[in-house]
């Protein structure tokens, strides 16, 4: 994987992926790069309950994110909750089991951050 980070001027930056792919950033505005972290750990973990419940209808799914962060430097997050939210006709055991396995192994994201970060999540089915 690679990268980059060009200053776009004032307090902007863009994120390029090697494919061309890019995210724009602003650190005073937003989206500022901590903001970035904690709505990919949902991406990350969103993804694997999507792909998870393979076929299954799935109508609507998206994660709350809140967070706590280091009152000093380095402001690292402290705690994270997110709160997943799913329309689906997946059984409740299911979506238990795979939102688990996203925690304990599969979220690249979150298993970085959970070493400073304490990260809890609450399910609520449509």
């Amino acid at each position: 994987m690679q990268g980059k980070v060009e200053w776009t001027g004032e307090t902007t930056l863009s994120g390029i992926n090697s494919d061309g792919g890019k995210i724009s950033l602003d650190w005073n505005s937003g989206p500022s790069p901590m903001q970035v972290v904690l709505q990919c750990a949902g991406a990350c973990s969103l993804i694997d309950l999507i792909e998870g419940v393979k076929d299954r209808e799935v109508r609507s799914a998206h994660v709350d994110l809140t967070s706590e962060r280091a009152d000093d430097y380095p402001r690292v997050f402290t705690k994270i909750h997110m709160s997943y939210q799913i329309d689906t006709d997946a059984p409740q055991k299911l979506l238990i089991r795979l939102i688990e396995k996203s925690h304990e192994k599969y979220c690249s994201v979150g298993n970085m951050l959970k070493h400073t970060t304490e990260i809890t999540w609450s399910l609520n089915e449509s």
